[in-house]
């Protein structure tokens, strides 16, 4: 391959005693003319190499028509109306619906396909006032993490003149009068530095309908800590806000209440009640019963549990454990109807509970089959649990329970796209090197041939806490139906056994991610069902990080590598947009005690010229500013200087992208690139038709 030309500075970084060469730092610079130039450059040459890929548009077409489904979101129900979003299949992005009750027509209240034609303005998220006339709408460019807040009304579909700028990380959550709303939002950013400045001064603020932002009044802000998270919620009667403070990504946090009083005539100025001050577990509020508040925590209960606060008394001393920790970790909960519905996990599969408020046990929903539930909704006032479940062969599906009649009802149930008779999961453990039982989902055709000739794709993430669930992808059929086999791993890190599981990935302990990603590759290949020539892996984000890592560490383990918006620079990450707040989920090299260890696995760093590294497809996008998209641009400059063998080393840089979203057809777009790219380079080949 000739690949454009990735010039090398001579910048030098010094940690303590040893000095860091960073000879791409020029790359980080995404509003300088030099970097526009690479990234045209290097989007050109990936993009004339993907088009002499065999299979790239049998992928297009492929995919194509497995997107091409409805699909709808969990409600939101306010004034008994149901607000959701639904994609008929092909659209851009999703319009929102309203319908009067759940057996009555939907209507169009937003269409963000009007708001850019080609997606690149994207709604991130929509909370409709408590008396259904007024509909709060984020919208983001390129999908970015920085949202412009409009609020339109329901009935006209017109928008006010509002426009609440600036906003990040934030919740929308109105009171009760539907005459505001609370949000949390920064400081403007400097300019030409949007997309990448540190964050720091996040503060919550209420907006009140039809007055300039600037009028809007301060609530909670942490001067003392300006890198923190806060945010607000109100509770489904409207008579509290939970303020939420976070130091970092992790789930800990410190929990204020404000007693508006009255939900009609809420008194914004009251004052802070804390109720939590320490930052040693998470204190998630799910839901109230007058002044009694029901938590979920971690707090001396690694698999969490539910207890209750009564705010007239909220003196640890007295809090009551109502749904007390399980060997099964909690991965939601809520009160909905009288009642506490509790998400369990079971070796990564899904079940759900219904307790009363004195935690007596009192039901289990029964699930359409063995799946994951990827959310629950339901509010205080009704009986009703709004739930998704999947599978990796059954697309989401949204499902209604009533917990007084027992009865069970899809709402717009999805089609299935593909028939799942064909193909089937299994659920397997692999061992690491410490001898942890590592859990996996296998999906490939029925009657698979184990000779260590199947092409098969990993995918995995491990970290933040965050429970990778096996659920279906739309672009995986695809794969499958050419005889691949496609595998999601639960790596420690995450929380799919709770908080321990968790920390035994973070920190000091991040190497054990690693060793549990290639504990199931070496399993997948002892047991025939592929070979290291055969092997591929995928992951984004803090997965690319996962991706990266580990193709350094074991070249000859994989033919194919597809990292995805990765964190590749683990000595700078917390130099850019919130980065900072990962330094509880990694540590900062600017201490001494996790320097070397940064150092050790950081992607970037970790590249051995001369090295037979795996084909390389690197993806990212020009408006990522959450892993800003220089930590893919150096990764890839310095893995073609590096590259000791034929394999192709590129990146895909999306224009007007960002860290999670794509329009559908660019969505399909990238998706078919990276199968054809995998396919290319772990010998698949197209069946005859």
């Amino acid at each position: 391959m000739r690949y454009p030309e990735s010039r090398k500075g001579d910048v030098v970084d010094r940690y303590g005693s040893v000095r860091v060469a960073d000879p791409y730092r020029w790359l980080e610079d995404l509003d300088s003319p030099e970097v526009a130039q690479w990234v045209a450059a290097q989007n050109a040459v990936t993009h004339a190499y993907l088009a002499t890929l065999p299979l790239r548009e049998h992928f297009r077409r492929r995919l194509t028509k497995l997107w091409d489904y409805p699909r709808v979101s969990l409600p939101a129900i306010e004034n008994g109306r149901l607000f959701y979003a639904r994609n008929s299949g092909l659209e851009r992005q999703a319009p929102i619906y309203v319908r009067a009750g759940v057996f009555d027509p939907p209507e169009v209240v937003l269409d963000p396909n009007q708001l850019s034609p080609d997606g690149t303005t994207s709604v991130s998220q929509f909370v409709p006032s408590p008396d259904a006339k007024w509909l709060a709408y984020a919208v983001a460019r390129g999908g970015a993490d920085w949202e412009t807040v409009r609020v339109r009304n329901v009935a006209t579909r017109e928008d006010l003149a509002d426009a609440v700028e600036w906003v990040r990380f934030s919740e929308l959550a109105w009171t009760h009068d539907s005459q505001g709303f609370f949000y949390s939002r920064y400081p403007e950013p400097p300019k030409h530095k949007v997309l990448e400045a540190a964050l720091s001064g996040q503060a919550v603020y209420y907006h009140r309908l039809g007055t300039p932002q600037s009028d809007d009044q301060l609530i909670y802000q942490r001067t003392d800590h300006p890198a923190w998270i806060v945010n607000a919620t109100v509770s489904d009667d409207g008579r509290f806000v939970y303020l939420t403070t976070y130091r970092g990504s992790d789930n800990n946090n410190q929990l204020h209440v404000i007693d508006l009083e009255y939900p009609g005539a809420p008194r914004i100025s009251a004052p802070i009640q804390p109720l939590v001050e320490t930052l040693d577990a998470e204190f998630t509020p799910i839901g109230n019963y007058h002044s009694r508040v029901y938590v979920r925590s971690d707090k001396d209960a690694p698999n969490r549990r539910v207890i209750a606060i009564d705010l007239e008394n909220p003196d640890p001393a007295a809090w009551k454990v109502v749904v007390a920790e399980q060997a099964n970790p909690i991965e939601h909960a809520r009160v909905i109807g009288g009642r506490v519905v509790v998400h369990h996990l079971v070796d990564v599969r899904s079940r759900l509970q219904v307790f009363a408020l004195d935690g007596r046990s009192e039901d289990e929903i029964a699930l359409p089959g063995v799946g994951s539930v990827a959310d629950i909704y339901g509010r205080t006032d009704l009986s009703e649990v709004w739930y998704v479940f999947s599978s990796p062969l059954s697309p989401a599906t949204v499902y209604r329970y009533d917990v007084d009649a027992r009865s069970r009802l899809a709402f717009e149930p999805a089609s299935p796209p593909i028939d799942p008779t064909k193909f089937e999961t299994h659920a397997l453990f692999a061992t690491s090197q410490d001898g942890t039982r590592v859990p996996f989902f296998l999906t490939a055709k029925k009657g698979l041939t184990r000779d260590g000739r199947n092409p098969t794709i990993i995918y995995g993430y491990g970290g933040f806490s965050i429970s990778l669930l096996p659920g279906y992808r739309a672009d995986v059929p695809a794969w499958l139906e050419l005889g691949g086999i496609f595998v999601t791993v639960n790596l420690r890190g995450g929380a799919e056994y709770g908080e321990a599981w968790h920390k035994a990935g973070h920190l000091d302990r991040k190497q054990n991610v690693f060793d549990d990603f290639i504990a199931v590759a070496e399993h997948l290949v002892r047991e025939s069902f592929t070979s290291p020539g055969r092997l591929g892996m995928m992951g984004g984000s803090n997965g690319g990080l996962l991706v990266g890592a580990v193709m350094e560490q074991r070249p000859d383990l994989f033919a194919v590598a597809l990292p995805a918006v990765g964190v590749m620079d683990m000595l700078r990450y917390d130099h850019f947009t919130g980065g900072k707040l990962w330094a509880t989920e990694y540590g900062s090299s600017s201490d001494p005690r996790y320097f070397p260890l940064l150092f050790g696995y950081s992607p970037l760093h970790n590249l051995a010229p001369g090295t037979c590294y795996p084909a390389t497809l690197v993806t990212t996008a020009d408006h990522d500013d959450r892993v800003v998209p220089s930590h893919s641009f150096k990764f890839t400059a310095a893995l073609q200087f590096a590259q000791g063998c034929e394999r192709p080393a590129l990146i895909r840089v999306e224009i007007d992208g960002s860290h999670g979203y794509r329009p559908t057809d660019r969505l399909i777009a990238e998706r078919a690139d990276q199968w054809a790219f995998a396919a290319a380079h772990l010998n698949l080949r197209k069946e005859p038709s």
